[in-house]
């Protein structure tokens, strides 16, 4: 009976799944949608839609030549625009590094290294909570969705210990400016449930405005933003009002 249960539940996910990407290919080709550019490979027409039909289906995110999202496309056009090719930033720091990104950030910095904890392609196997490195011996940290995976306090205090005097880090979480404070509850651990309250499964928090306090309360005294906003949005398909910081 154990097995009959087991082999009847893999028919049914295989035939939700089927139907599933049935669902995202219709609803991918009745979607109008325009050319849009990539910064990061400047690829020009359809960008792909990511995520499954429903609540969690994004429209137009993903370049279909490098692969890259809208914070990818944000961050590159910052970097881009401000020039920020500058030597006195290395050595450089990229956590969870994404392949979009590390194919380009090798070329500008000759002192650039990855770091995770979990990941096997990295330079460095690192605990962001508890970092393996001197005081002061990093220039700047590339940190994009990483702190709502862990324990921020915590994972901010070692970014500033880390970074030198003159130093940045540069960092992007999942947040909702209408939020005064950040939304997080750790009595849920279910990944489910997680899901559904932080838009993640291995997510711990939402954050809300108050995440410049965060920052700040960490020993970061300037904060700089860039935002996704008007014609760039359109023109690059990104997220309307996301924002990266730029700490030091």
């Amino acid at each position: 009976m154990f097995f009959l249960r087991n082999f009847l539940l893999k028919i049914l996910a295989k035939y939700f799944q089927s139907r599933r990407s049935e669902l995202f290919r219709l609803v991918s080709q009745s979607t109008p949608r325009l050319n849009r550019e990539c910064v990061l490979c400047g690829y020009k027409g359809k960008f792909e839609f990511f995520g499954a039909p429903g609540s969690f289906l994004r429209n137009e995110v993903r370049c279909p030549s490098c692969n890259s999202f809208e914070r990818h496309r944000l961050f590159w056009l910052y970097f881009t625009r401000k020039k920020v090719f500058d030597e006195s930033l290395q050595p450089v720091l990229h956590f969870a590094p994404e392949k979009t990104l590390e194919n380009k950030l090798r070329i500008f910095f000759k002192n650039y290294q990855t770091a995770d904890f979990f990941a096997p392609d990295v330079d460095l196997r690192l605990n962001i909570e508890k970092l393996d490195l001197e005081s002061e011996s990093i220039g700047s940290v590339f940190c994009f969705h990483v702190l709502e995976h862990v324990d921020d306090k915590k994972a901010l205090s070692e970014l500033r210990r880390v970074i030198k005097k003159g130093g940045f880090l540069f960092i992007m979480v999942p947040l909702v400016e209408g939020w005064e404070s950040t939304y997080e509850n750790p009595e849920i651990i279910n990944p489910q449930l997680r899901m559904f309250h932080f838009g993640q499964n291995d997510h711990v928090r939402y954050y809300g405005r108050d995440f410049r306090d965060r920052i700040k309360a960490a020993g970061f005294k300037e904060i700089e933003e860039f935002t996704a906003f008007g014609e760039d949005v359109v023109k690059f398909s990104l997220l309307r009002g996301e924002k990266l910081f730029i700490c030091s």
